[in-house]
């Protein structure tokens, strides 16, 4: 069984989030969403939210691929959650060659850390290559429409958490 780590904050979980879920489906039998504790970035939803979130954004992508997927927050190095899990494969999101700087970086390391977990990266699709969580939260707190963005739930969630 190949299990895969895809990594990251989701605050909150975006159309490109799930995008590059749905396109993990055909490299690995079993994907765990790594959602990031990281102080750092204060996020907007608790983890608790986080995770409730993405668990209820995957149920339509699990019965569509048969894929199995776990929720599993971390706030250990990316590579000890990856041995934590079981994960032979990280799989990273690029929305743009910006993105790839930093990946590039982090994959180095992480090699170095323990070379048999591979990285594979998937380019975001062409229309979700501007989405971002940051931009989406920005949209919401200005009264802008994300619906484009995330889903019914999530916008939802947006909304009740900046009234």
């Amino acid at each position: 069984m190949r299990v895969g780590l895809y990594p990251g904050t989701f605050d909150p979980v975006t159309v490109g989030h799930l995008d590059i879920i749905r396109r993990s489906s055909f490299l690995v039998n079993k994907l765990v969403i790594g959602v990031a504790v990281n102080d750092d970035k204060t996020p907007l939803f608790s983890l608790e939210e986080r995770k409730k979130m993405i668990g209820s954004a995957c149920e339509g992508i699990i019965k569509q691929t048969g894929l199995e997927i776990l929720v599993h927050p971390f706030e250990n190095l990316l590579i000890h959650c990856a041995r934590d899990v079981g994960a032979t494969l990280i799989i990273r999101g690029l929305r743009a060659v910006s993105d790839f700087e930093y990946e590039y970086q982090m994959v180095g390391m992480n090699r170095v850390m323990d070379d048999g977990v591979e990285t594979v990266f998937i380019m975001a699709e062409a229309e979700h290559q501007a989405v971002s969580s940051k931009l989406v939260k920005e949209i919401a707190r200005l009264g802008g429409n994300v619906t484009s963005f995330v889903s019914l739930a999530v916008e939802s969630a947006l909304k009740d958490k900046l009234k």
